[in-house]
């Protein structure tokens, strides 16, 4: 599997990421289908099996339930193996999302989260939006102790998972190191922030690649997953494209459509 460069580090991440919000929560999840979570014995399993077939990049959250506690302990020494892009913002507690983007919220948040990871440092931190990106960029003290975390060797790049085009584009001018946005064949709104993230240098990472399982009211394409992975690395910007399972046929599918795609 191809692998990019992560900007502002000397990191080279795989073309898919293993998302991880299952490993940790099964409710109030966008999902077409519930699911129990895995045992640590099949969270094991699927780890090894990325490793396998060439990921090196595990997307995790504090508002994913369990996941980054779990992910500490069953990484143990391989840690050093992976990519761990982790956001701040968003907690997850008693079934509701509650949100805080203030300056002393996000440094608790991360220490919570290098805590819970068992390690010293998460490879990219991004803010974990509730919809009013502008307003977290430009006024909340969220973004200015992103660079702090920075320059204290505690994340190693820096930025923002959006959900509006203007959040985006004004990450991307504030000098913001990544963005992570939802973009596919059937969500294409935010096109423009992989358009001027090609320019500056960004990394973005795609999220809902495939629609978390849903894919749009039109016809559904015979190969949904190559449709959608096609269309968006035929976008120079994209950096990797963040797919969350359990399953492991599932993942491997991904990963041999990924490999047809990039001729590997």
């Amino acid at each position: 599997m191809n692998r990019r460069h992560l900007n502002s580090t000397d990191r080279q991440i795989s073309s898919l990421g293993l998302g991880t919000v299952k490993f940790g929560r099964n409710e109030s999840v966008k999902y077409p289908t519930a699911f129990e979570l895995p045992t640590d014995g099949e969270i094991l399993s699927l780890l090894d099996l990325a490793q396998e077939e060439g990921i090196n990049l595990l997307d995790t959250a504090p508002a994913y339930g369990s996941s980054e506690e779990r992910l500490g302990k069953l990484l143990g020494s391989r840690r050093d193996d992976w990519n761990i892009v982790s956001k701040a913002g968003e907690n997850f507690e008693n079934s509701a999302s509650t949100y805080d983007f203030s300056s002393k919220a996000i440094r608790e948040s991360v220490e919570q989260t290098l805590l819970s990871l068992r390690t010293d440092r998460v490879e990219c931190l991004l803010l974990h939006s509730d919809g009013n990106d502008l307003d977290i960029l430009d006024n909340s003290g969220a973004v200015e102790t992103l660079f702090e975390l920075k320059n204290a060797g505690k994340v190693l790049s820096i930025g923002i998972s959006t959900k509006t085009l203007a959040g985006g584009q004004r990450a991307i001018a504030l000098g913001l190191d990544a963005v992570m946005v939802t973009y596919n064949p059937w969500a294409t709104s935010e096109g423009e922030v992989l358009d001027e993230a090609n320019v500056e240098g960004t990394s973005v990472f795609i999220k809902k690649a495939l629609g978390s399982g849903w894919f749009g009211d039109e016809e559904k394409p015979a190969d949904p997953v190559e449709t959608a992975f096609r269309f968006i690395f035929d976008h120079p910007a994209t950096t990797s494209i963040i797919v969350g399972t359990i399953n492991p046929g599932h993942l491997r599918e991904n990963c041999a459509t990924m490999r047809r795609i990039e001729k590997v």
